[in-house]
């Protein structure tokens, strides 16, 4: 193990020292050193003539130009690789690395780990629908989105999953089908709720076993029109105002005869979605929100659970809401630069 470099302060009070004629025993003792560290300054400082420190060699990398080769082959063919996982590839070929040099490498070449982002598996037909309608609305100003009364349902599990995961890629790549994790919509669950926003705020959280008259958490066209004859028009005339616009996705129960014939009796302007869409919806980021909120509460009962969901939907505040509606133009641009994006890969 190598000594410690002394610092040049302490090489100039050797030289200082030596100049007044004190003997190296003296300066030794004087500065807390080894007398042999004092010969060995002031045999430099005759024979070079510097005091400064030589710069020692660095330690000699672990990894050769191969090594790393593998490495990013590892990750740009299957990018959800672990760190773990390239270890142990490394281990097989006779490299011992520890994570920390392979993330190194890895950062040296510009890559970072990152979540992957959560595209909704769309089919073909639903994509054109969603094109045309990012190329339709790119341009709405912000007051017609403010004017929305965004609306679902969202399952509120009694234990909270996030189901992240980590993907090696560079700045700019995040919506690579590569990077990307497809998920796909099913039912069941804890607790189902009904909920609605606008950017002005949160509105009513509805518990559907609480509205229904079997207390079941199944919900039909027929309890949805009930939901929404009750609850549209004092949220959107708090939040909103007079002239609002209703959101809803393209769910079989909200486009059943029974809410299309209510709708069209009411008047309302209804905001036509284009399936498989969760990911262009403020109300979905406001229940991923929501369930964000609720984590780390530990429930013990459904009852529990309700409680505190609720709780959580009434703190989401008008700033945050504000911040979920505001980038509507930026979820209409990625869904077109998705679809030149997939032409390019």
């Amino acid at each position: 193990m190598g000594s410690k470099e002394l610092s040049l302060s302490v090489k100039q009070a050797v030289i200082r020292l030596k100049n007044l004629n004190k003997p190296i025993r003296e300066i030794a003792k004087t500065l807390g050193v080894a007398k042999s560290t004092v010969w060995n300054i002031l045999k430099n400082k005759e024979c070079t003539g510097e005091l400064s420190n030589t710069k020692r060699p660095r330690r000699p990398r672990k990894t050769t130009v191969v090594d790393d080769r593998r490495t990013l082959s590892l990750v740009k063919k299957t990018p959800i690789t672990t760190v773990g996982q390239i270890k142990n590839t490394l281990q097989e070929v006779g490299v011992c690395v520890s994570k920390s040099t392979i993330k190194r490498r890895l950062h040296q070449s510009e890559y970072r780990g990152f979540f992957t982002r959560w595209k909704p598996l769309v089919s073909l037909k639903n994509r054109k629908t969603r094109l045309e309608f990012a190329k339709q609305h790119l341009k709405k100003p912000s007051q017609f989105w403010n004017n929305n009364l965004w609306t679902d349902e969202t399952k509120i599990n009694l234990y909270q999953s996030d189901g992240k995961r980590r993907v090696w890629r560079k700045k700019g790549t995040a919506h690579d089908p590569k990077h990307t994790t497809s998920s796909v919509k099913h039912g069941g669950g804890s607790v189902m709720a009904w909920a609605c926003m606008a950017a002005n705020g949160t509105g009513s959280l509805l518990l559907i076993d609480d509205v229904t008259a079997d207390k079941s958490s199944r919900m039909n066209s027929e309890v949805f029109r009930a939901i929404v004859s009750v609850h549209i028009q004092p949220n959107a005339s708090e939040l909103i105002g007079r002239h609002f616009t209703v959101q809803m996705d393209n769910d079989p129960k909200h486009t059943a005869k029974a809410p299309k014939k209510f709708f069209k009796a009411k008047k309302w302007n209804i905001l036509q979605w284009p399936s498989q869409s969760p990911d262009l919806n403020p109300i979905e980021h406001a229940f991923y929100l929501l369930k964000t909120k609720l984590k780390g509460k530990c429930p013990k009962n459904k009852q529990e659970l309700k409680s505190y969901a609720v709780e959580a939907w009434q703190s989401i505040t008008r700033d945050e809401s504000q911040r979920l509606v505001m980038p509507m133009q930026s979820r209409l641009q990625a869904v077109i630069h998705c679809k030149e994006f997939a032409t390019k890969y």
